[in-house]
């Protein structure tokens, strides 16, 4: 993989560099992590191109990960990379040992336990947790407050900063760490951009879906995230207020999204999955998906 991308041919990913000395002469410590078992650790800059995992591929041993923000403010930006991976992870993995806790907190400069009780903090502003009865930390800091509120009045303008400066940090473009599919776009220019926003901000909001339903299909129980798809129960192009509202999607697996998107599927007042009486009478005598009701 190309050194441009942050990413060394071993598969370990750039995640800071650091003015703290290293363990060489004139060295400084930068911060890794493994793409492949998701360790985190400090190693010297005239290494981590050559650099392997400690704890999967037998690499020399980490150095200690700065963390010099540690006990400061958060500022704007920190609590925008927060509430990023708020939004992509369920409420009951918010802790020190999730991975990718562990992760923002090496990108920030901070102590895990610091960025857990961060994450924590916003989600007693969650609106779709209070409907869920879930008030998480019962104080918290002005800052997530402004994050919510600005998020609720501009919600995919915020989404897409959120991930533009995650990207910026880790010096990669906005389309790898959102994860594009880069295949079917057209060359560089204003139409590019605009569908890069567009995907952005689907992928977004695809987080925050499978987030608040812990990663599983809301009928069958499916946890396949390559077989999940993030559904509108108001379509995308209806209803731009509630592009990103977490209130207004369903996580389905791909059969299901697909029948719901041809409104063959639907959920009544009642919760009760039902499906149409055309969709039985169009396929009578063929295996059909079963009637939730």
């Amino acid at each position: 993989m190309s050194e441009t991308r942050g990413v060394n041919p071993n598969g370990q990913e750039l995640l800071r560099k650091t003015e703290a000395k290293g363990t060489h002469a004139n060295a400084k410590v930068w911060i890794a992590a493994c793409q492949r078992c998701s360790n985190v650790y400090g190693c010297n800059n005239g290494d981590f191109w050559d650099r392997k995992c400690p704890r999967c591929q037998g690499g020399a041993k980490g150095l200690l990960i700065p963390t010099e923000r540690d006990g400061k403010n958060w500022d704007r930006e920190e609590h925008l990379i927060a509430f990023n991976l708020y939004s992509e992870i369920p409420f009951g993995t918010i802790h020190m040992r999730n991975p990718k806790v562990i992760r923002l907190a090496a990108i920030l400069g901070r102590k895990v336990g610091s960025v857990s009780y961060k994450l924590a903090n916003f989600a007693r502003l969650d609106p779709a947790l209070q409907a869920r009865g879930i008030r998480g930390m019962s104080r918290g800091a002005k800052g997530e407050e402004a994050i919510w509120d600005e998020f609720a009045s501009r919600p995919e303008a915020l989404a897409y900063e959120s991930e533009e400066i995650l990207a910026e940090r880790l010096d990669r473009r906005i389309e790898d760490v959102a994860e594009i599919d880069e295949r079917d776009l057209p060359p560089q220019g204003m139409e590019r951009e605009a569908i890069i926003l567009v995907r952005v901000n689907q992928g977004f909001f695809r987080k925050r879906i499978l987030s608040a339903y812990g990663g599983r299909c809301c009928i069958t129980g499916l946890t396949v995230p390559d077989l999940l798809v993030a559904s509108h129960i108001i379509p995308w192009s209806e209803d731009s207020a509630n592009r990103m509202n977490a209130r207004n999607g369903l996580c389905l697996n791909a059969i299901h999204d697909r029948a719901f998107d041809r409104y063959l599927m639907w959920v009544d007042e009642n919760l009760k999955v039902r499906f149409s009486k055309n969709l039985s009478r169009k396929h009578a005598g063929r295996k059909m998906l079963s009637d939730g009701s």
